[in-house]
């Protein structure tokens, strides 16, 4: 997938464990998980807004487009 989930890095930067961030932002540590590890299909403004509110930063710092290649190219 083109988007890369940087959570876990600003989870590091705010030493903040993965438990902290769930309970702090409202959603359980494994829907966080499956967030952070890029498998989730969506993600909610109200769920990206609580995770800036928190961990005190931007969307971009969270999220990334990586190109995506192809053989051949």
């Amino acid at each position: 997938m083109p988007i890369a989930v940087d959570i876990d890095v600003m989870l590091a930067r705010r030493k903040m464990s993965v438990g902290e961030l769930a309970d702090r932002i409202g959603i359980t540590p494994a829907n966080l998980a499956v967030l952070k590890n890029g498998r989730a299909k969506a993600v909610r403004f109200t769920t990206l807004a609580a995770l800036c509110e928190v961990l005190k930063c931007q969307p971009g710092d969270l999220l990334r487009w990586e190109a995506e290649y192809t053989a051949g190219e």
